[in-house]
């Protein structure tokens, strides 16, 4: 007799229950124990590098600095682009590897790259500093608190910062808290440039006689019989007292330096990096989740933590919870269950009335107990729920019952066809088992170039092949395993059908089913020719229907950005980002407002990327209560940007999407060997992208020129006084932005001392003929009387791709339509551009329809 599993469970009835309700208990162990995230990760395959060179151009940056890194970027074995941006004494690189890099050699892959600028930064222009390298860049904030003290002192805020991250870093589940927004500390020595030169002391002599005071040096030790004692020579700055108090010689005088300077102290002048949280200035903590933890878990531990931190903190600090993923795991969660409750109760009111009270409970059963093993499998597996994964449950969900419903049915037939029901439970195998795997795989291989795909998409919803598979295979071992002994122990006795097999399939629908197939069958080249009609219908269908792999979110943050011209100061950016919080503080949906100034907001998504460092960008983060509400303040803010809000600025009013990031929906880059030849190029193309009536806010993301005041200093008259172009160049920048000169060491900070002149010189520009350099000697001469100044143009900001030049024209759409459909649209209107563009010269689609491997790319 062959092996038949069927027989098998039914036989051993005692060791079916055991493990029917063994699985069950595991089925509700993985369940709680199974990690809670509101995405899949997947591996960010990008790395930041930063360079800096103060006094270079962006050309120069570009030339000297950023060229020789990148050409050591590009030895990496899974290099596949790096994407640099210039400004004037900064770089600032984007190293991403290919999309197909797997994602255990991505480590190995940073790790390479870390070395090779390592040993390439010996090779840069002295005076440069890096580069840095962020290979921590997929980091993601599971959840942002704002701490803020109306009129506090920011150091007397950092402070506590720091005292909360060191509590919070204890909470389970934390991997790291970041604090973000910090502006450094700084102490001024400020002073009138006439005075010294009336006292005949110069800038040099102030910045020696700290430096030398200020040193730490070892003063020996004494041996003695027992301990060795060290002797510490006390003279460092521990206050800015102290470095008032420091004595200057000056013709033959000991002065203090408060006699001839003003020592305050202050904050980094100009700010880079300022967060505002409710109109206020504050501090952000980011709570980074450990990898695989219980989001829901680590969300209540934070939340009782931060509530007794809160209680603890000095009068007038508050901490604000600004982002939390927990509440969107829990609504994730919440939504699977409602699904599956409804896909239950769908499927067991099916089965009641089509089967029968017993046979449908015995169906029904099917599905919890499926979901138990493949619960316990995730956690063996190492995934968690997350909306992929839940997801794919649901989905998996409509499938499930069909292997039980077939096994149950074959058995209610066999009975009533006269067998008794442990041989009708046994046919469950012999008969049913291989159709049903062959069908159950059929369904699963269709979902297997989602697994296996090697990119970014695929790793982010793989899971969705991996959970369906799992799903439809426990299903078919339930339906031959567990469903045949739940129908021996549920069925009610069923009475033969007289006439038997026979007259079970002679009903009028039956013979109408049967007289059907045999018509097709008959005529089989009418039968294909219909297939082949509805068929060249479906391909010709699916050229209508809109095509967007990841939908948009339905989180409830709104984003906006606000960019202004290349070169704005962080000022003038702050005062655009004060506008919009005004207008923002009056309307009912905004629950929370937090502005990012100078940079990107943190990562709290996943499937987003932070902005690189940029004075004159600006992002602000809008929670609304819900996704109805969020839509009703996104429209209502794009109508008052175009009412005339923030005129002086470039707003951007989008949300959260699904999937690997992608700044714009539509994007086309421009590539070429000269900036003023895509510059060019970019206006006409930016001229036809508007154009197009789905292409909204078409912009590009660089390519005006700022004018720049070059002093061009008589080599011949600064020799006669002694200086050289670096000392007068030294002088220069101590008048108007001050240089270090040395530091204050205060608990865990190290406080730069900026020695600078006093504010009315150093602020007005109209005043710079005024200035005076200091000769070695102690005399003072006019700007004027060693070199000229002039008004020169150059780029604020350049931006390479592979070391080509690039501009990128990029735009939104018309919310009605999908990315695809518009960047086929922009590429039909270029088309005429494309046929003229130089040699050497090629535009190429990048944003959303980029992610598509057979993407069209045209060069010319």
């Amino acid at each position: 007799m062959s092996f038949n599993l069927s027989a098998l469970a039914v036989r051993e009835r005692a060791v079916t229950l055991f493990f029917i309700v063994l699985l069950a208990a595991a089925g509700v162990y993985a369940f709680a124990k199974l990690g809670r995230a509101e995405d899949p990760s997947f591996t960010i395959k990008t790395l930041t590098v930063t360079a800096a060179w103060p006094g270079a151009t962006a050309r120069e940056m570009q030339d000297l600095v950023a060229e020789p890194l990148e050409k050591r970027i590009q030895e990496l074995t899974w290099y596949d682009r790096v994407e640099t941006t210039t400004r004037p004494g900064f770089a600032f690189l984007t190293v991403t590897l290919k999309d197909s890099t797997p994602p255990g050699a991505v480590e190995e892959e940073f790790y390479q790259a870390r070395k090779k600028l390592g040993d390439e930064a010996r090779n840069l222009p002295q005076g440069v500093f890096g580069p840095f390298v962020n290979d921590e860049y997929s980091d993601v904030s599971f959840a942002l608190y704002a701490l803020k003290a109306k009129g506090m002192p920011m150091r007397e805020l950092l402070r506590q910062a720091e005292l909360i991250r060191q509590d919070l870093l204890h909470v389970p589940g934390v991997k790291k808290i970041n604090i973000l927004g910090e502006r450094p500390e700084q102490i001024f020595v400020e002073f009138s440039y006439d005075k010294l030169a009336t006292l005949g002391i110069s800038v040099q002599d102030i910045a020696a006689a700290l430096q030398r005071q200020n040193t730490v040096t070892p003063a020996g030790s004494i041996d003695t019989k027992g301990p060795q004692v060290f002797i510490r020579f006390d003279g460092a700055y521990n206050n800015s007292q102290a470095i008032a108090d420091t004595p200057i010689v000056a013709a033959g005088r000991t002065l203090k330096l408060s006699d001839v300077a003003n020592v305050r102290r202050g904050y980094e002048d100009p700010a880079t990096y300022i967060i505002r949280h409710e109109g206020e200035p504050a501090i952000m903590l980011g709570a980074v989740m450990q990898q695989g933890w219980n989001g829901l878990d680590l969300g209540k531990a934070l939340e009782e933590r931060s509530t007794a931190i809160a209680q603890t903190l000095p009068l007038g600090m508050t901490l604000a919870k600004v982002s939390d993923q927990a509440v969107n795991i829990d609504e994730a969660v919440g939504e699977f269950m409602l699904k599956f409750a409804m896909a239950l109760g769908v499927v067991l009111f099916v089965s009641l009335v089509s089967l029968g009270w017993r046979v449908g409970i015995v169906v029904a059963l099917a599905v919890p107990l499926t979901l138990a093993v493949v619960f316990l499998i995730m956690l063996e597996s190492g995934r968690f729920f997350d909306r992929i994964t839940l997801g794919a449950l649901i989905l998996a969900l409509g499938l499930l019952v069909d292997d039980a419903i077939i096994a149950i049915e074959v058995m209610v037939v066999k009975m009533e066809e006269g067998m008794d029901r442990i041989k009708a439970a046994a046919y469950a195998w012999s008969h049913t088992a291989a159709p049903m795997l062959s069908g159950t795989l059929v369904t699963i291989i269709g979902l297997m170039p989602v697994g296996f795909a090697r990119s970014s998409a695929g790793e982010y919803a793989g899971n969705i092949f991996w959970v369906v598979g799992f799903a439809l295979i426990v299903s078919w071992i339930v339906a031959v395993i567990f469903t045949p002994y739940l129908g021996v122990k549920m069925l009610p006795a069923i009475k033969p059908v007289e006439g038997g097999h026979h007259a079970i399939y002679n009903t009028p629908n039956y013979r109408r089913l049967r007289g059907l197939i045999t018509f097709a069958v008959r005529h089989k080249f009418l039968t294909c020719t219909v297939v082949g009609i509805i068929m060249a219908l479906s391909v010709v269908g699916m050229g209508v229907v809109k095509q967007q792999f990841f939908p948009t979110s339905d989180r409830p943050e709104v984003l906006v950005e606000v960019r202004l011209p290349e070169g704005t100061s962080i000022e003038t950016t702050t005062a655009s980002v004060e506008k919009l919080e005004k207008w923002l503080k009056d309307q009912p949906e905004a629950k929370i407002v937090t502005s990012y100034i100078g940079q990107g907001a943190p990562r709290f998504f996943f499937a987003m990327a932070p902005e690189l460092p940029d004075p004159a960008f600006a992002k602000i983060v809008v929670l609304t209560p819900d996704a109805e509400t969020r839509e009703t303040l996104k429209h209502r803010l794009r109508e008052a940007v175009s009412a005339g809000l923030a005129p002086e600025a470039f707003v951007r009013v989008t949300q959260l999407v699904f999937g690997p990031y992608t700044p714009f929906p539509v994007e086309f880059r421009i590539m070429g060997p000269d900036p003023k030849q895509l510059y060019q190029i970019s206006e006409k193309a930016l001229d036809i992208m508007k154009g197009v009536p789905d292409v909204r806010q078409a912009n590009r993301d660089w390519g005006n020129r700022t004018p720049v005041l070059r002093y061009i200093p008589d080599q011949e008259r600064l020799n006669l006084i002694g200086l050289s172009p670096a000392e007068a160049a030294q002088q220069m920048q101590l008048l108007l932005t001050g240089i270090p000169v040395t530091q204050v060491r205060e608990n865990i900070r190290n406080v730069p001392v900026i020695a600078r002149s006093a504010g009315e010189n150093r602020l007005d520009p109209a005043r710079l003929a005024d200035f005076s350099l200091m000769s070695r000697d102690g005399r003072q001469v006019p700007l004027d009387q060693i070199g000229h100044s002039e008004i020169q143009f150059e780029e604020p900001i350049l931006k390479r791709r592979d070391r080509t030049s690039i501009i990128t024209v990029r735009s939104d759409i018309n919310e009605a339509t999908q990315p695809p459909e518009v960047s086929q649209q922009v590429m039909t209107a270029l088309q005429p551009l494309i046929a003229s563009l130089p040699v050497g010269y090629r535009i190429e689609m990048g944003g959303n329809i980029e992610r598509n491997p057979s993407r069209p790319t045209v060069r010319s």
